[in-house]
């Protein structure tokens, strides 16, 4: 039966969020049981093509990147694939009339990753960010509105900016995984080698004034999206203030992490401006 094999396909997609991101699995499981699922295959979708430029090194990267591309594409066009986590998303992108041109964005800046391992202008760091970022904010929005277009345009730019946010956090943190494994330098005109707190702050002020844009969107947003999205918000700016507060010369050398009892700390406070509806 078909249904037994979608089944598995969102299982598949379930577990690779709750194996690569306990963070991110956790704010997916405080989004309404309506919409959580359709979150969890586009979270596998994404953390599959992301994973082939990051992590396979021992294998041919573009030859797996352009497989899983054109195993993409049949998947879109036919509405199933044997892979499970293609499968599961295709099913998410033709329920929510996901804009195929999203995808093709994502796709592109993770082909990017490929060869690319510097941005030296505003431009090229901006295309990067919307499309490995920006359009993934996007395609989550798209499952939070269930189809009303006029709340998808009014919080649009909002998902992108949060997304560029929780994006640049990352790229902050991983500054010595991305620098010293993979060679990568995302932030323009900043010498990793030699960061100091002046660029540091410049990267801060940044993502706070994406934050900034990105939580007036949280506020507007359905009831069975504002919670999990504003847990995942709290998360990210918790990580942003520890790596306000870190040396840049640490922040060079260590991955910060926010602690497990703090995480519980952060949901138990979330849960509590929810239910008092002070959003």
């Amino acid at each position: 039966m078909k249904a037994l094999f979608d089944n598995v396909s969102n299982e598949c997609s379930k577990l690779v969020t709750k194996s690569y991101s306990t963070s991110f699995s956790s704010a997916v499981k405080m989004l309404a049981p309506s919409i959580r699922q359709d979150i969890y295959n586009i979270y596998g979708f994404v953390r599959f093509a992301d994973e082939i430029v990051d992590t396979f090194h021992d294998y041919n990267k573009e030859e797996l990147f352009n497989k899983f591309e054109n195993d993409l594409s049949l998947a879109l066009e036919e509405k199933i694939s044997l892979n499970p986590i293609l499968n599961a998303f295709q099913y998410t992108v033709h329920k929510h009339e996901i804009p195929f041109e999203l995808i093709k964005s994502f796709m592109h800046s993770m082909r990017l990753d490929l060869h690319k391992n510097e941005y030296k202008t505003k431009e090229e760091y901006n295309e990067y960010i919307y499309g490995s970022a920006d359009v993934v904010g996007l395609m989550c929005l798209k499952v939070f509105v269930k189809g009303n277009q006029d709340l998808y345009d009014k919080l649009k730019n909002s998902a992108m900016s949060l997304g560029s946010a929780f994006q640049k956090v990352n790229f902050l943190r991983d500054l010595k995984a991305d620098f010293e494994g993979l060679d990568r330098t995302y932030f323009p005109n900043t010498d990793l080698q030699n960061l100091n707190e002046n660029s540091k702050k410049e990267i801060i002020k940044e993502i706070e004034a994406d934050f900034e844009k990105g939580f007036e969107g949280i506020k507007n947003l359905p009831l069975e999206a504002k919670f999990g999205v504003y847990t995942a918000y709290i998360y990210y700016k918790k990580l942003l203030v520890k790596l306000k507060n870190t040396p840049s010369t640490e922040i060079k050398n260590t991955r910060i992490r926010v602690p497990n009892y703090q995480k519980v700390s952060l949901l138990a406070n979330c849960y509590v401006k929810y239910r008092l509806n002070l959003l």
